[in-house]
């Protein structure tokens, strides 16, 4: 039987939560480098190669994808391109901040025993193992997670790549965008954890958490959008 593929990908304190809630099912990651769709002036409106992007870029084995329209483009690239963050049916392992005990501070991640337990600063939730946590030690980025000490995996269930503005409502919501319902008399506000900004559109919640990370909203860029679902570790 052949194993299913996984990778590990980066979520925010906010963003782990809101998965954990059920609140998030869907990420948008740029499309990186000569994977965007662009346009060739030389050729006239409408003709099959009017736009074009690099699906596979390889010195002897690349090629590219082409259509009429830039949607035409697009969906042939995420027919076609290997997007980084994997394909329909294979998987992605949540790196997150975590925390082992003060003890093995100064040890690194890699050199970690499989047993430790572990804190995860989004919600301070603990992993026991065969012993208890003393003290928890330093907090160490998500970029050095380990695979084991992983505690979400999640399925992919679409892949597709769109512009970054194209994004729906529903789509906004499936990004962790949250009703706010402190002052529920005042009607729909929209939020994300840690902004404190609120919006009666969805959408414009989610501009703010796109900008709050340093991403350009106004330069409209394609970005891969990978929905997923929450499988057991």
């Amino acid at each position: 039987m052949t194993a299913i593929k996984e990778r590990p990908i980066l979520f925010s304190a906010p963003m782990v939560r809101a998965i954990l809630e059920g609140r998030k099912t869907v990420t948008r990651r740029l499309v990186k480098g000569f994977q965007i769709p662009a346009e060739d002036s030389s050729v006239a409106p409408g003709e099959r190669h009017r736009w074009m992007s690099i699906a596979q870029r390889h010195p002897r084995y690349g090629f590219g994808v082409f259509g009429a329209t830039e949607a035409e483009c697009a969906k042939e690239l995420e027919e076609f391109a290997p997007c980084p963050y994997g394909r329909r049916g294979e998987r992605l392992w949540v790196r997150e901040a975590w925390q082992a005990d003060a003890q093995v501070d100064s040890i690194a991640p890699r050199e970690l025993s499989n047993g430790e337990p572990i804190r995860y600063p989004a919600d301070w939730d603990f992993r026991q193992t065969g012993c208890a946590m003393i003290k928890p030690g330093k907090i160490r980025t998500s970029i050095h997670m380990p695979r084991w000490v992983s505690r979400i995996l999640l399925e992919i269930t679409e892949v597709r790549v769109e512009r970054l503005q194209d994004i729906s409502e529903d789509q906004a919501k499936a990004e962790g965008v949250r009703l706010y319902t402190d002052h529920a008399e005042l009607g729909e506000w929209w939020h994300v954890d840690g902004i404190d900004t609120y919006s009666a559109d969805p959408r414009k919640s989610f501009e703010l958490l796109w900008s709050s990370v340093g991403g350009d909203w106004a330069a409209n860029p394609w970005v891969w959008v990978v929905e997923f679902k929450r499988v057991t570790p």
